[in-house]
């Protein structure tokens, strides 16, 4: 794929529509900046959006990956349809990926506030309950790197990094 040929393919499409890169951001829910990327070549949309711009603009999923426009007659429907059907697919992932980590931060919370409910009571020198505790508190600290990764998009590089090892040992 060659990033800039499809940005100077988006921007054709978007001048066509006679839209202005705001415009374009305020319909896709995106910032204008992240339009002036994909168009100069710097980055590529989500394929959410991908979906979303082939269907505004009325042209093939492909004719955008591919930065151009394609023969009516070389547009393989099937093969559109499959790849429709591959992005519901990784978007059903990514859902029970992020409802997962929803309850993990749920737990964390909880954990929270068994860690605080003990330090209150002074209990967290006894015993028991100061194994309670400290395993609360790692848990806590645990889920706030796990989010701090998440967050800052290092969580998307360390999962791309392990599937491109999972392809190397196949």
């Amino acid at each position: 794929m060659d990033q800039k040929k499809i940005g100077t393919f988006l921007k054709e499409l978007r001048k066509e529509k006679q839209l202005t890169q705001e415009q374009l951001a305020e319909m896709l829910g995106v910032t204008n900046r992240s339009i002036s990327r994909w168009e100069n070549g710097i980055n590529m949309p989500d394929f959410d959006v991908v979906i979303e711009l082939a269907n505004y603009y009325d042209v093939c999923i492909e004719e955008i990956l591919d930065g151009e426009r394609k023969k009516e007659e070389m547009i393989d429907k099937e093969e559109e349809r499959t790849l429709l059907k591959a992005v519901d697919y990784a978007n059903e992932d990514k859902v029970t990926f992020s409802r997962r980590l929803c309850a993990l931060f749920v737990v964390a919370i909880f954990a929270f506030i068994v860690y605080g409910v003990i330090e209150m009571q002074g209990l967290a020198s006894t015993g028991i309950y100061e194994k309670i505790a400290n395993v609360s508190l790692g848990f806590v600290f645990g889920m706030l790197l796990v989010g701090a990764l998440f967050t800052s998009r290092y969580g998307e590089k360390v999962r791309a990094f392990k599937r491109k090892l999972l392809r190397k040992t196949v």
